[in-house]
């Protein structure tokens, strides 16, 4: 009966850390990639060949580069 009590808990305790993860990989990867895109290029990034689409919504998007800090811009341009 303990037994199954602590396995019961050790699979519960398993569970919730592996939610735990899952959400806040979620949230960060969302943030990385689209904190930085935009229709303004900001001074100083310099425009690379690198152009992705959305596949949600089928978006294009410029990458624009900044040498200095290594950050990079997600412009939107229009698809052709």
């Amino acid at each position: 009966m303990d037994d199954t009590i602590f396995l019961l808990a050790f699979c519960g305790v398993i569970a919730g850390i592996a939610i735990l993860v899952t959400v806040i990989s979620l949230v960060c990867i969302d943030k990385r990639y689209h904190k930085n895109h935009g229709t303004k290029i900001p001074f100083g990034y310099i425009r690379t060949e690198e152009v992705t689409i959305d596949p949600k919504n089928n978006k294009r998007f410029r990458v624009y580069y900044d040498e200095k800090n290594g950050e990079r811009f997600y412009h939107e341009e229009e698809l052709e």
